[in-house]
Formats: structure tokens, C-alpha cells, sequence
């Protein structure tokens, strides 16, 4: 390791090395903070020619490459096994192009996703994946895992908005997949790499399609005095083939977090609430939000808040993003769960996740993509208590192993990571697997970058 060392410095600044073993603790893990594993040296390049350059040293020296952007994966993406080298992407932070007249921006992998629509204000356009962590969570993160978000439902996830990368491969080699077109005339490239978690090689740009915003939006908190009426209203709307940009569930217990984090005068008696966002031409939005509204009072809702004002919808919308960062004020510790199941189970599931929440003694939270069946349990607590470690990962588990069996998956956009691997061979059978490791092998035969993560070894 020390001959590694040595050649990096040789290669780049001081200031971008950390060698320290105390700085290196930061990037000990991401947001899946159960599993731990100190980098044997963090890098921060520049630029494209640099990522290729350190890909070289640690391939002839047969290290480990693990790629990072702010860290806000949940599913272990960026451990460093085997002591990798962790190649920190935040400092290519660089908007390169914003094309209006033909819908296309090209960045740095380590843009931030609201950077981008920031630089996007006034146009009339926007980038559409808005993951809840869009306030740090960068480009390059958002493909690696393929990130959704709360307007997933209409607008679909990051592969719908990826129309070309720049990819370092693992020996070095900087390739160009795809373009800036929509109509593409080859093998969809872009949409194989978006979501390999860093297995086929790095991102270091990225070119993203821009969506004109919708003339009109209308926005929604409706209240219900029980989560199963609130599901079921869910699974009304969506039978009325109307499809909003977004319908998000949250339940008492995490409307209770955020109001006494935030004070947004939420109704915490309420057994959960419903922020439902349409949007489109001003006609349809009108006729779909009254029908939307019809839906919620047969649906027994005891009341709806109706966002008037764009200030009105922004503080609507605080209420969901700041659900995440509500925990910190009632918990040590959470781990946040990805799975998804058909939405006529989701009433049923969800009374599963409190007999597991019961069973473990283990308070569970819930706040979720309930337009497409996206679950988000949060299971609370103590890091410094193995006892309570085991029943969050037993109770875990048991979570995701129900969303199997009730015919979905362990993940809508969290990735698998290390977290979920054990639950590859559940949903794939020896066949698949094979064919998707021989995948990876033509990108990385000698498995340089993403070891240990989303394919199960052989």
C-alpha cells in the first residue's frame, strides 16, 4: 500500500490526498451507517484525465476502487472493501452546456442535483429526478443507483433523463456512451450503466435531458385519520388512470417527527397524510386535482390543505424533504428500507411492517412513494446497543423478504450495494446472475471497481 501511496503522490496535490487515518475515518461508510470500513486513501480528482490516470495506478497495483459522491447512498454503495481506494467525484462540480433550444445540459458527475436546477431558474425548464436527498445527492450518485424520487410516478427515474455518459473504464480508458439526442441509433449504452453502482467503471459526466415545467400544478396535503384510509384513497386515484407527479404517503409517527423538528403545523393526530401534486396544462390539472379531491373525501379524509400560492407549495414539499432530517431529534440511529410492492398490497404490507416493528420491539416510521408502491420504512435506533443493531437487521430482512414475496423488489432506488446482495439470489436465478457478471466482466474483467457490491459473487 505504501508503493500505491507513494505513486499517487507523485500524481496529484497534497490537497487532494487523504492519507491521515483520522481524515480517512470520515469516509467510512454513506448513509447505510451499520457497515464500517476505514479507505486506505481518499482521493479527490479534477478532471476526467485525472480519474483516468488514478484508474491506471490502481489497477497495476491491484487495488480497489470505490467511487463517492456526498456519501448519501443507503445501501453500503460506498464501503470501501478490501481497504479500497474511495475516488471522492465532489470537486468535478462544473456545468459545462444548458442547450435549451434542444433540452440537454452536460455535467460533472459531482454537479449537485439542485445546482443544476438552480442554474436552470427562469428558463422554463428543469432536470425531472428530484430524490428527497436532492439538496446534496450529486449527478453521478443519482446513476449509479439509478435515483428516484417523490415525482418518479409521472416523470419516471434517472435512466428516463440520461441521454449520454462519460465513463472511465477500470484500466483507464475514457468512453463516450450515448449522446445529447434522444433518438439514439445504437445498443441504449447509457441505460446499461445507469444503476450498475459503480460495477462497469466511473462517471465523470453526464449528459441529462431537460423537461419543459408544466404550465400548471396544483398541490395537496389531505388528512386521514387512519393509514388504511389514506393507502386506499392511493389505490383509488391510480384506478382512475389519473397519474399526478407525485402522491406521497406519511404516517403519524413521522408527521410527529418533523412537526416537533420543524413546527410546520402538521396534524399530528392524524393517522397520515397524503401530499398529492398534479401538473400539466391548466384545463387537465383543474378537472384532475377536483377529481383528486372528490377521491380524498370518499376516501374519509377529515380534511384538505390546498396550496394556493407557490410560497404554499414550497412549505407543503418542506414537510416531505425534511422528513429525513426530523430523525436526528428522536433517534441516535436509522436505517432507511427501499422496497416496493404492487399497490393493492400496500395496505397489507404495511400492517406487516408494524407486527415487525412490534415483534422487535423496534419503532418503525413510514414515509413513501405510495403512487408506485416505493416503501421507505425507517427503523429507529441505537448504534451503540448490538441488541438492538440485530433486530434492525433482522426486522430488515424480514421487511424486504415480504416485499418479495408479495411479488416486488428489495429496491425502487436505494441500489443493492452490500446491504441487499444476500437477496440477488431470491430474485435471480443462477442463470441471470451469470449472465449479469459476465456483463460486468467486459467492462471489468478483473473487478477493479464495485467489489463486493450488487452482484453476488459466484
Amino acid at each position: 500500500m505504501s508503493e500505491l501511496i507513494s505513486r499517487l503522490q507523485q500524481s496529484f496535490r497534497p490537497d487532494q490526498l487523504l492519507i491521515d487515518p483520522i481524515e480517512r475515518m470520515i469516509y467510512e461508510a454513506d448513509g447505510y451507517l451499520i457497515a464500517r470500513q476505514i479507505p486506505s486513501v481518499v482521493v479527490f480528482p479534477e478532471s476526467t484525465g485525472q480519474v483516468s490516470e488514478l484508474m491506471q495506478i490502481a489497477t497495476t497495483h491491484n487495488v480497489a476502487v470505490v467511487p463517492r459522491g456526498a456519501g448519501t447512498s443507503l445501501a453500503g454503495g460506498c464501503l470501501a472493501i478490501d481497504e479500497a481506494v474511495v475516488v471522492c467525484l465532489t470537486r468535478m462540480q462544473q456545468i459545462l452546456e444548458i442547450d435549451l433550444e434542444n433540452r440537454f445540459a452536460i455535467v460533472e458527475a459531482g454537479v449537485v442535483n439542485q445546482q443544476l436546477n438552480a442554474a436552470l431558474t427562469g428558463t422554463g425548464f428543469h432536470f425531472a429526478p428530484d430524490p428527497s436527498s436532492a439538496g446534496a445527492s450529486t449527478i453521478g450518485g443519482n446513476v449509479a443507483t439509478n435515483a428516484g424520487g417523490p415525482h418518479t410516478l409521472k416523470y419516471g427515474v434517472t435512466s428516463n433523463h440520461v441521454l449520454g455518459l462519460e465513463v472511465v473504464l477500470p484500466a483507464g480508458e475514457v468512453v463516450t456512451l450515448g449522446g445529447n439526442h434522444s433518438e439514439q441509433f445504437d445498443c441504449d449504452w447509457p441505460g446499461l450503466f445507469v444503476g450498475s453502482e459503480g460495477t462497469f467503471g466511473l462517471c465523470t459526466k453526464a449528459t441529462v435531458r431537460l423537461t419543459r415545467a408544466a404550465p400548471a400544478v396544483a398541490t395537496r396535503l389531505a388528512v386521514f385519520a387512519t393509514l388504511d384510509d389514506a393507502v386506499s384513497t392511493v389505490s383509488a386515484i391510480i384506478s382512475a388512470a389519473i397519474i399526478p407527479a407525485a402522491l406521497e404517503l406519511m404516517d403519524q409517527g413521522m408527521l410527529r417527527a418533523v412537526e416537533q423538528r420543524y413546527g410546520h403545523g402538521l396534524p399530528t393526530d392524524a393517522g397520515a397524510v397524503l401530499i398529492i401534486e398534479v401538473d400539466g396544462l391548466s384545463e387537465v390539472t383543474e378537472r384532475e386535482i377536483t377529481l383528486i379531491d372528490r377521491m380524498c373525501e370518499q376516501g374519509k379524509s377529515v380534511e384538505i390543505r390546498k396550496a394556493e400560492t407557490p410560497e404554499e407549495r414550497i412549505s407543503l414539499w418542506k414537510c416531505r424533504k425534511q422528513a429525513f432530517g426530523a430523525i436526528g431529534s428522536i433517534s441516535t440511529s436509522f436505517i432507511t428500507q427501499d422496497g416496493v410492492v404492487p399497490r393493492t398490497r400496500l395496505p397489507e404490507l404495511l400492517r406487516e411492517v408494524m407486527r415487525i416493528s412490534a415483534h422487535y420491539n423496534i419503532r418503525i416510521l413510514n414515509v413513501f412513494h405510495a403512487g408506485d408502491g416505493n416503501i421507505h420504512p425507517i427503523l429507529l435506533f441505537d448504534e451503540r446497543n448490538q441488541q438492538q443493531v440485530q433486530a434492525v437487521l433482522d426486522a430488515s430482512r424480514e421487511i424486504l423478504e415480504l416485499c418479495i414475496d408479495y411479488g416486488g423488489t428489495v429496491t425502487g432506488e436505494h441500489g443493492i450495494g452490500i446491504e441487499k446482495l444476500e437477496f440477488m439470489t431470491r430474485m435471480f436465478n443462477a442463470t441471470d446472475l451469470e449472465i449479469f457478471r459476465e456483463i460486468r466482466s467486459a467492462f471489468n474483467p478483473h473487478l477493479c471497481t464495485g467489489r463486493g457490491k450488487l452482484i453476488p459473487s459466484a
